[in-house]
């Protein structure tokens, strides 16, 4: 398989007009991608080139000219990848994850837990009957001697999150490696029909997004990495978070550009008022939470937020996907690569008892995020050309099946140090930010954000010029 096979087999999943790849231009560079013994860095290039043909195509279908010519650019792709990483805000690096976040040796293999948030690290260490103080080292005793698996259902049990580290074949024949691997790479299926064409862009033609209004529910990683896409392109986009759930603001400065931010409780009669208020205006509902969490709040299931707003695109992000034993199941990009055999694949040499590792960059999730925003964006093609809506359905572990099963070859590694990517700097608010652009590209499309990133809540929850 060649770079362009895969960009071609990812548009296919994406219902896209098998002539579009063609229209793709490369600047080839070595990147930190290039480091990991999995083929990482073609599934980023390719789900960056689909996004950034998703967007083109949108482009021209709203203004009527032809199909623009996208440019993937490896250092740009680089540069996305790992934004979580490189942000700074005056100097500072961000803190990506917290002591009890890690792979512990268990007494038959190794477990990773993820404990970046607070509630999280109360339940990881309630599981495992550990004072609320306690540190790493009392986390690794406490896992040292037991089973791993058995570490995974108790933490998952007391709601917190943790799994068993898995190789690849094990994975394969696990219930949920199935599950996952039956899944559609990018699930549709049609909602809401009736809908009317979108109208032309108003301003530049690139920017294909431009009047439409997203509301965001998704947190770390891939969501927000969508939506943060459909900004740049020119949409609304209003982050909506629940008041008692705590957001990192480093990572709101690396994907919170170009969006607002504000704070709704959809579990009240007020919030979910409120939030019908925005719908009434929204072109495009993005989840994030684990299935079945905002079903079961009223009002909120995808048919029911699609019935009367005609053309809706409602699109859902999971961990796990929506079928096998974990589809309820909370998880992160990490999570993940532990337990479907990347973590494994990406072990360095050394003894027997080196550690498991990891991508060169939270690739599932940005991999992920690219993925959803070019289905957001066909979907608002379809909607523009036949007014009708689309549910669409999106997993992290859908997205590890595809790089564990990309025969891309894996390049060996130069005989330079791989080229460093191109940041940009803004002067904000609260101080200098330093952030990777956007690897999404087409002629006459968008470089850079609207606005940098505010506080986390810090908005009101409506429309901008609606009163609150």
């Amino acid at each position: 398989m060649t770079d362009d096979d895969l960009v071609r087999e990812l548009w296919a999943a994406l219902d896209g007009p098998p002539d579009a790849p063609e229209r793709i231009t490369r600047d080839r560079a070595p990147t930190a991608l290039d480091r990991a013994a999995l083929p990482a860095a073609a599934p980023a290039r390719a789900t960056v080139a689909v996004c950034s043909l998703a967007a083109a195509e949108l482009a021209a279908a709203r203004s009527g000219g032809p199909v623009p010519r996208v440019r993937v650019r490896d250092r740009a792709v680089d540069g996305a990848f790992r934004s979580d990483r490189l942000v700074r805000l005056d100097g500072r690096a961000p803190v990506t994850f917290a002591p009890l976040s890690g792979f512990w040796r268990a007494a038959d293999g190794w477990v990773r837990t993820h404990a970046n948030y607070p509630h999280h690290r109360a339940r990881l260490l309630d599981a495992l009957g550990l004072p609320q103080d306690a540190g790493p080292s009392e986390l690794a005793a406490a896992l040292a001697g037991r089973d791993a698996a058995a570490t995974e259902e108790a933490v998952y049990a007391a709601g917190g999150l943790a799994v068993a580290v898995r190789d690849r074949d094990t994975w394969a024949r696990h219930p949920q490696g199935m599950a996952a691997a039956a899944q559609p790479l990018a699930g549709r299926r049609p909602l809401a029909p009736g809908g009317a064409p979108l109208p032309p862009p108003g301003r530049e033609p690139g920017y294909a997004a431009a009047g439409l209004r997203v509301l965001d529910l998704t947190r770390v990683l891939a969501g927000p990495v969508a939506t943060r896409t459909l900004a740049l392109l020119g949409a609304e986009v209003l982050r909506l978070d629940a008041p008692w759930l705590p957001e990192s603001q480093d990572a709101l400065d690396d994907t919170g550009m170009g969006k607002r931010s504000a704070r709704l409780d959809l579990a009240t009669a007020d919030g979910r008022a409120a939030f019908g208020r925005l719908l009434e205006r929204a072109d495009v509902v993005v989840t994030g939470y684990r299935p079945g969490a905002l079903e079961a709040l009223e009002g909120l299931a995808p048919e029911e937020l699609a019935a009367g707003r005609p053309g809706l695109v409602v699109a859902q992000l999971s961990a796990w996907g929506r079928t096998g034993p974990w589809a309820g199941r909370r998880g992160f990009d990490s999570l993940v690569q532990a337990a479907s055999g990347v973590a494994l694949t990406e072990r360095a040499a050394g003894p027997a008892d080196t550690p498991p590792g990891a991508l060169p960059a939270q690739a599932l999730d940005h991999g992920t995020g690219y993925l959803l925003a070019a289905a957001v964006l066909r979907a608002l093609t379809r909607r523009h050309r036949t007014g009708e809506g689309s549910l669409l359905r999106l997993s992290l572990a859908r997205t590890a099946h595809t790089l564990l099963h990309t025969d891309v070859p894996v390049q060996a590694p130069p005989p330079v140090p791989f080229v460093e990517p191109v940041l940009r700097e803004a002067v904000t608010g609260r101080g200098r930010l330093r952030y990777a652009p956007s690897p999404v590209e087409f002629t006459g499309g968008p470089r850079d954000w609207s606005r940098t990133p505010g506080l986390w809540g810090a908005d009101a929850p409506c429309w901008e010029g609606t009163p609150h």
